[in-house]
């Protein structure tokens, strides 16, 4: 597979929420949903190879799924795994337009 194809596979969807819109701004940071075994490190060689941009920090965590219920029918939402993006001074993603 070659290397381009996986940072693909790493990067899921971009998180667009008022709280992470609002440290797209004041922090140049993006959040995006990541591979469930993704690593810090694949996470920036992704990031830094698909938008060409210097990545400073990196921070990745799991998100629980949440309980949901229909009626009797209880339920889980699945839990997921996120990346919170900080880029170097300067830098910007094309991918999320500015307010």
């Amino acid at each position: 597979m070659s290397a381009h194809i996986e940072h693909f596979n790493i990067l899921r969807q971009p998180v667009v929420t008022e709280k992470s819109y609002t440290a797209t701004g004041a922090a140049n940071q993006y959040t995006f949903r990541v591979a469930p075994n993704a690593t810090k490190a694949q996470v920036k060689a992704a990031i830094e190879a698909i938008f060409d941009v210097k990545v400073e920090k990196v921070q990745v965590m799991n998100m629980p799924g949440k309980p949901k219920r229909r009626g009797f029918h209880v339920g889980m939402r699945p839990g997921y795994r996120k990346a919170v993006v900080r880029l170097a001074e300067g830098q910007t993603l094309d991918m999320v337009e500015e307010a």
